[in-house]
């Protein structure tokens, strides 16, 4: 079970949380918690180190954020204590979470869970401060923001878990933003590939990391709300949305349990940038001078369009970074402008990404199509296309985000039924 920053706000969230977790245990379950820091915690560590030293070493920034999980182990299993029910916290070098690579972004290597396990089958619940890890040096690490649903998942995995369940301030993955589109559906199941791609292009609910991981690893994925009543329908009846192998989604779809949609989900992300680098010499390399140094600073390019420019051996090329990083990108290329060869270099931060997602896809045709047709009937201009086997995403100027989420959901029939008629009648 894993609990976020909103559902460990405080000592009454954390109680609450507590009565989840006693009631799992109280069905015969052996649990492992995993958990965040409380909500705008480690937003408030960091500026503490940015205080202390804008040119901070990684290394001690680790050891001041990471303090935010071990707070919320520590009282969570206070709190099941007080209700009668063994616990104890064991922080990522106690287990441990063994990581490499570099801090504050750390990644799992490996867990040794075997004490872990064995403190369970005493009926013991365990607690362990997600985020946080230990570096082959033996000193705390972090593993980024997000980090945590990634702990719940390799936690799982080295414990060989029946199942990871990952408490939100939502009730499971919908069609869209609910706050967006009032007619989303919450879906009962989608598959890794389909959570993967939605998480990689602005759905919030889970890091992306944690569903690569649970993909590779087999660990059957539920999201669900920690804002429940007493009466609420127990985990265990899966109330959520379960992320699943493409094989169950089968067997469910067989079942009749899940309708198989050709799309699955509308996602959107503001936090994209633009940048277009005019009349770069058409030659071979001139590409590979350009992201060559984005890669090496870790500066992720999504969208790549190249134009062959008016210009007889000159072309523009067109690609999008994250928000984040478009003055690091602009400076970098603009540092090496006599090598790329580029005349100038333009950029836009007020676009918007808009895909749709579905394995659907892969077995029919015309999605792209329905697509494109359903924004130019509302005037909304495209200014980049990128596809995978399961995803088709647009480049859309930022103020049009909201009518393209709202206009594709009902182009793909994705919108609720209207019920109000029926609750007349």
């Amino acid at each position: 079970m894993k609990f976020g920053g909103t559902s460990m706000a405080g000592t009454e969230r954390i109680r609450r949380v507590a009565n989840i977790v006693r009631r799992q245990a109280a069905g015969g379950n052996q649990v492992a918690v995993v958990v965040s820091a409380m909500a705008g915690e480690t937003d408030r560590l960091v500026n503490f180190c940015r205080e202390a030293n804008a040119l901070y070493d990684p290394a001690e920034y680790d050891v001041v954020v990471a303090s935010g999980e071990q707070v919320t182990s520590g009282l969570l299993a206070l709190t099941l204590q007080s209700l009668g029910q063994p616990a104890r916290s064991w922080l990522g070098w106690q287990l441990p979470i063994h990581t490499v690579e570099n801090h504050a972004k750390a990644l799992i290597d490996r867990i040794e869970g075997s004490g872990l396990v064995a403190a369970m089958e005493t009926g013991q619940i365990a607690v362990i401060p997600g985020f946080q890890g230990l570096s082959e040096e033996g000193r705390v690490t972090t593993l980024g923001r997000g980090g945590s649903d990634t702990s719940a998942v390799a936690v799982a995995a080295a414990i060989g878990a029946d199942r990871c369940d990952i408490y939100t301030d939502v009730d499971g993955v919908y069609t869209t933003d609910p706050r967006i589109v009032a007619k989303a559906r919450k879906l009962k199941a989608v598959t890794y590939e389909e959570m993967l791609e939605l998480a990689s292009v602005g759905a919030k609910v889970l890091q992306t990391r944690s569903v690569g991981l649970a993909m590779r690893a087999g660990v059957r994925v539920q999201v669900l709300s920690s804002f429940v009543d007493d009466d609420a329908t127990p985990a265990d009846d899966h109330p959520g949305t379960m992320i699943v192998s493409e094989d169950e989604m089968n067997e469910l779809v067989e079942k009749g349990e899940v309708e198989r949609q050709l799309v699955t989900g509308i996602a959107h992300d503001k936090n994209e940038a633009k940048i277009i680098l005019t009349r770069v010499p058409d030659r071979p390399g001139s590409v590979a001078h350009i992201f060559d140094p984005l890669a090496k600073a870790a500066i992720n390019v999504d969208m790549i369009i190249q134009n062959v420019g008016r210009d007889k051996g000159e072309t523009d090329v067109t690609f999008t970074v994250p928000q984040a990083d478009l003055a690091r990108a602009q400076a970098m290329l603009n540092d090496r402008r006599e090598e790329i060869g580029f005349n100038r270099i333009i950029t836009d931060s007020k676009i918007a990404k808009i895909s749709v997602v579905g394995v659907g896809m892969k077995s029919h045709a015309g999605v792209a199509s329905t697509m494109f047709s359903a924004l130019a009937e509302r005037g909304i201009n495209i200014q980049a296309i990128t596809t995978s086997e399961i995803k088709v995403s647009v480049l859309i100027d930022e103020d049009e985000t909201e009518l393209a989420v709202r206009v594709l959901h009902t182009a793909y029939g994705l919108d609720a039924p209207d019920t109000v008629g029926d609750e007349a009648a």
